[in-house]
């Protein structure tokens, strides 16, 4: 189901997977070199549903007018708010527990906003917390600043922050669980010749958020 959402930053989208009898949503960003396709989010919005969980892809009124290039985080986090107050106009989500995350710049704009929102957590798919090699412009002050818990699914070769280095950047904060994907990088790509198969990094991935959202 696609939802057109009116945001101050301009027309968004909102792609819903919804559940038989949904018991929580999981509202998703998407990156700022990407959409809503990109593989992690789709493989959530179509496996989650059946477990009971309702998924919403987010797309930003940037990506949704075919711009090529995201607006600063603030106009993100803007249009994100007012694409969670469209969700909510919906009934069968109005009172549902909700959870936001994203990927990369969609895991960021969901720290920023979780409190203003009341999520109950959020799920990090590649937390950017770098620029590659500029480790001292860290991000983590977002990644830190909600008060609930945070699922970071990391790769260890990340360029934009390695799961060890988002390990110790959050590691004064109880509230934070990483979780290393060998071998992958920023795009969750998995080398051809790496034990750990693309195949496993699914199942991780579907497996770790769903123990993580539902209730």
């Amino acid at each position: 189901m696609i939802i057109d959402t009116p945001t101050p930053e301009g027309p968004g989208r909102l792609f819903v997977a919804p559940a038989e009898q949904p018991s929580a949503l999981l509202m998703l960003g998407h990156g700022a070199g990407g959409g809503v396709d990109a593989m992690d989010l789709k493989l959530l919005s179509g496996f989650l549903p059946a477990e009971g969980i309702a998924v919403a892809r987010f797309e930003q009124p940037w990506r949704t007018t075919g711009r090529q290039v995201a607006v600063p985080p603030p106009r993100l986090d803007v249009g994100w708010l007012a694409a969670v107050e469209r969700l909510w106009a919906e009934p069968a989500y109005a009172d549902l527990p909700l959870y936001v995350g994203g990927r990369s710049a969609g895991a960021r704009v969901a720290c920023r906003t979780a409190t203003a929102v009341g999520a109950r957590g959020v799920v990090c798919l590649a937390f950017p917390l770098h620029l590659p090699g500029r480790p001292e412009k860290s991000r983590a002050p977002e990644l830190l600043q909600p008060e609930v818990p945070r699922l970071v699914l990391q790769g260890s070769k990340d360029t934009f922050g390695s799961a060890e280095e988002v390990r110790l950047a959050a590691a004064e904060d109880a509230g934070v669980q990483v979780v290393e994907l060998p071998g992958v990088d920023h795009g969750y790509r998995v080398p051809k010749a790496a034990a750990w198969t693309a195949a496993d990094l699914r199942a991780e991935l579907k497996r770790r958020v769903l123990e993580f959202v539902r209730p």
